[in-house]
């Protein structure tokens, strides 16, 4: 058996699900919430070390009336620190810290 390809894990999950409030004075207010998991992977492809596993955890409240969208997005709700990408030992990338994010969106 060969060596594994760099950067691909063995193993990897996502789930990520919303919720929006359907009827009343929060109509269209929802939340949601994502986990992403990468297992360990190869940091090169001579195979000569590993990239740790990670859970990562995200989260939205967002806004829809008519035509406008108002949303919140943080990404790496924990601040969890995890190697995002390798290239060789001396190119190791660390992921972003805790990222915060507001967007507005309107349809026409």
């Amino acid at each position: 058996m060969g060596n594994q390809i760099a950067n691909v894990p063995r193993n990897a999950a996502s789930l990520w699900t919303t919720y929006t409030i359907p009827n009343g004075n929060l109509a269209g207010l929802g939340f949601g919430l994502g986990l992403f998991y990468v297992g360990e992977r190869e940091a090169d492809l001579a195979n000569s070390f590993q990239v740790p596993s990670y859970v990562r955890t995200d989260a939205a409240l967002f806004y829809r009336r008519g035509n406008l969208d108002l949303a919140f997005n943080v990404r790496n709700l924990f601040d969890v620190d995890y190697i995002d990408a390798v290239d060789d030992a001396l190119r190791v990338y660390v992921a972003d810290p805790l990222t915060f994010q507001f967007s507005v969106t309107y349809l026409f």
